[in-house]
C-alpha cells in the first residue's frame, strides 16, 4: 500500500508539471512529428535512388546478344614510347586509340572479355580486347591520359615483382589507374621469366604468387594470366588453371573466338611504325 501512494503521488506531481509547462512545449511537441515525417520521405527517397542506380549492375549484360562464334581481336602493346619493336609511340597510340572511338569499336573490360568468349555473348558487332604487357611507367604517364581521352579500356598485364622498379608502374599509380575506370590490371606473373624453362613447382608459384599480390593489393579477384614472352607448355597451361585463372594470354598472332583454347587465347601484335590502314587489318576476324 505504501509503494502504491508513492506511485500515485509521483503520477500527481508529474501531471502538476506538465500542466505548468505545456505553454512551453507545445511548440516542439508538435515540429517533432513534422521533422520524423520530413526524415522518413527523405530516407524513402535516397533509398529508392540507391535502388534505381544499382538496378544496371544488377544484370550489366542484359541487352547483350547471343552469336554463333564470338570474336575477339586482342590488341597487344608494351611500352608506350620509342626505341624498339616493344615501344610504339604515344603518337600511334593516341591515333590508334582515336580510330577505334570514331569507328565505334567496343574497348572490352578484361570481365567483359571473359563474359564475350565464355558465352557467346556481345555488346555490338564491333569489339575489341586491348593490353599492354609488362606494366611500364609510360603506361601511366603516356597510355593513360590518351585511354581518357579516348574513352577506351585498356588491361595492363603487372608484373607484380616490379612494383619497386623504376621504369615499372608501381602500386600507387595502379590504384590510380584502376579508379579511374580505364584501366584494369591482370597477371604477367612475379618474375617476368619463361614459365616453359622451369619446374612444375616453380610455374605454379609465380602464377599463385602474383595472383595474391593483385588480389590482396588491388582488391579484385584476378582472372587473366599472360605468360611472358608468350611461353608455355602443356604443364603452364595446366598451372594456370590450378593458379584459379579462367583465361591465360599467348603472343601467338590471331584473332581469339569462343572455341579458342581458353589457355592459350591468340593476340594480335602492334608494332611501331603502323599505318592506320595495316591497324585495321589486325582487328578483321
Amino acid at each position: 500500500m505504501q509503494l502504491l501512494s508513492r506511485r500515485s503521488l509521483g503520477i500527481f506531481s508529474a501531471g502538476l508539471l506538465l500542466l505548468g509547462l505545456a505553454g512551453c512545449t507545445a511548440t516542439a511537441t508538435t515540429s517533432a512529428p513534422s521533422t520524423k515525417t520530413s526524415s522518413t520521405t527523405s530516407q524513402k527517397k535516397t533509398s529508392a535512388k540507391a535502388k534505381t542506380k544499382a538496378k544496371p549492375s544488377a544484370k550489366p549484360y542484359a541487352h547483350w546478344h547471343t552469336v554463333k562464334t564470338a570474336k575477339v581481336p586482342i590488341l597487344m602493346y608494351h611500352s608506350i614510347a620509342s626505341g624498339n619493336s616493344l615501344r610504339v609511340p604515344a603518337k600511334q597510340f593516341k591515333a590508334e586509340m582515336t580510330y577505334l572511338k570514331q569507328h565505334h569499336y567496343y574497348t572490352l573490360t578484361t570481365a567483359e572479355a571473359i563474359h564475350v568468349l565464355t558465352t557467346k555473348q556481345v555488346p555490338q558487332k564491333k569489339i575489341v580486347w586491348i593490353t599492354l604487357d609488362d606494366a611500364y611507367r609510360d603506361n601511366y604517364t603516356k597510355a593513360w591520359p590518351i585511354l581518357k581521352q579516348t574513352q577506351t579500356h585498356a588491361t595492363i598485364n603487372f608484373i607484380t615483382g616490379f612494383a619497386t622498379k623504376k621504369n615499372h608502374l608501381n602500386l600507387a599509380e595502379a590504384l590510380k589507374m584502376q579508379a579511374s575506370g580505364v584501366v584494369d590490371f591482370q597477371s604477367h606473373t612475379v618474375h617476368h621469366l619463361d614459365l616453359n624453362q622451369l619446374t612444375d613447382k616453380q610455374q605454379l608459384a609465380e602464377m599463385v604468387g602474383s595472383k595474391t599480390w593483385l588480389d590482396e593489393h588491388l582488391h579484385q579477384h584476378t582472372r587473366v594470366i599472360c605468360y611472358p614472352a608468350g611461353r608455355a607448355n602443356k604443364q603452364t597451361l595446366h598451372a594456370a588453371k590450378l593458379a584459379g585463372y579462367q583465361l591465360a594470354l599467348s603472343t601467338t598472332p590471331g584473332i581469339a573466338t569462343s572455341h579458342s583454347a581458353r589457355y592459350n587465347l591468340p593476340r594480335q601484335r602492334v608494332t611501331p611504325g603502323l599505318s592506320l590502314a595495316e591497324f585495321q587489318q589486325l582487328l578483321q576476324p
